[in-house]
């Protein structure tokens, strides 16, 4: 069996956090059954440009791998018990809406207990379900800005900066899925389930880590750094080189003491200098870092590495995205992954890091919205083909929705 394959999770998920977290555990081989709201035109994914046609996205694609798909309006009493009896069978219930949420449409513990004792609710919110920005939407964007991210972040001179990618989105999906695993392996030793109640907030402050700790015990106030330079290692950065970029660190003296001789100054390593020690580094690094920098301008990254690489110095070239793609040890660690679309042919990926064993994770395109229908609904749930007809009929599925109105009625809804 796959590591996770006696795992079934019901997500109310969308977009990018929550999915991220789960699209994992799917590539593990928990069954997870996205919860689409036929209002909304299903996971708001679907719909992100530039690369979309109708219902299908490569951003969706990337998101929702190995999953299954239903169409199911929870705010219908038939809706409603549709996923009370899919709670039943289910060991998780995983949800990333606003905090206020997860309340307002009873899918915390203490509303889904009586169904199933066990059941495990996770919920990955903006701000959590408690405080006073508990009502607000959480966006990465933000989230960055009021963490203090984007105030670290950036040239010295230059404006508070955003990562280039969602990392707050992306770290509290892996935050949610930890979570998730711990709450899970409890219940199951337990007989109990519980509420996890994870924030992207929550995520973002804590991984501020080491400057949070010497803000508060030192009164150390973190600085942006020139070409992204450690806050404390010296030499720990960006530099140019004659064609391009490349990182040279020296995280430890005995990478100090190889690089000196490599750049023409070997007494720079001896202890009486006075760039012979950490302390001593960070301390004159102004005149150190301007004759690195002239010194690394004079040949090119591929010259540099040929020497770094061999004395064993942390280094590497900045690629682009392209060329990280294509870089030997990417391909060598299976990194980049197929599937076949109905749509979009083959669509490449790239893999989960996550490795458990030494089986190779088996990868299937994302769902089309109610792909799943006659599974979920008479398998799992267990009604034949009168009570599918009559939940039909009460609104349990909804209607086909236009895709232009998704985004307002998302909104409205708090989603």
């Amino acid at each position: 069996m796959k590591p996770l394959e006696d795992v079934r999770i019901i997500a109310v998920e969308q977009y990018g956090a929550g999915p991220f977290g789960s699209v994992h555990l799917a590539d593990l081989g928990a069954e997870v059954i996205k919860i689409e709201d036929p209002r909304f035109g299903g996971d708001v994914g679907r719909y992100v440009p530039p690369y979309f046609e109708e219902e299908d996205s490569l951003f969706f694609e990337t998101f929702n791998r190995n999953k299954k798909s239903v169409s199911l309006d929870l705010s219908t009493d038939a809706g409603r018990q549709v996923f009370e009896e899919l709670v039943k069978t289910a060991d998780v219930v995983y949800s990333n809406l606003r905090g206020d949420v997860p309340a307002k449409i009873k899918i915390r513990y203490d509303d889904l207990k009586h169904l199933n004792p066990a059941i495990v609710c996770v919920s990955l919110t903006g701000f959590g379900m408690s405080g006073p920005r508990q009502n607000e939407p959480g966006y990465d964007y933000v989230l960055q800005g009021l963490a203090g991210w984007m105030e670290l972040t950036g040239e010295p001179d230059g404006p508070p900066t955003k990562s280039g990618l969602s990392m707050v989105d992306y770290s509290g999906g892996l935050v949610a899925a930890i979570s998730l695993l711990g709450g899970l392996h409890a219940a199951r030793r337990d007989g109990v389930g519980m509420d996890c109640d994870v924030s992207l907030y929550d995520t973002a402050i804590g991984m501020l880590t080491y400057p949070a700790t010497w803000h508060m015990n030192a009164g150390f106030s973190p600085v942006r750094t020139h070409h992204s330079a450690h806050p404390s290692l010296v030499p720990f950065q960006a530099f140019e080189a004659s064609d391009g970029w490349m990182v040279v660190g020296c995280a430890k003296e005995k990478f100090w003491q190889r690089l000196a001789p490599l750049v023409g100054h070997p007494e720079w390593a001896e202890a009486e200098s006075p760039f012979g020690s950490f302390s001593g580094r960070q301390q004159n690094s102004v005149e150190l870092l301007a004759q690195l920098e002239a010194i690394f301008r004079t040949k090119t990254v591929d010259e540099w590495l040929s020497v770094l690489y061999p004395a064993s110095i942390p280094c590497g070239p900045i690629n682009d995205v392209e060329a990280a793609l294509k870089d030997e040890h990417t391909i060598a660690r299976n990194l980049i992954v197929e599937t076949e679309h109905p749509r979009f042919g083959t669509v490449k990926q790239v893999a989960s890091p996550v490795r458990v064993g030494n089986e190779t994770p088996e990868y299937r395109r994302a769902p089309q919205r109610n792909e799943d229908f006659d599974y979920v609904l008479r398998e799992l749930a267990g009604f034949d083909d009168d009570a599918v007809e009559k939940l039909s009929a009460d609104g349990a599925f909804g209607k086909q929705a236009d895709p232009v109105e998704v985004e307002t009625a998302a909104e409205a809804a708090g989603r």
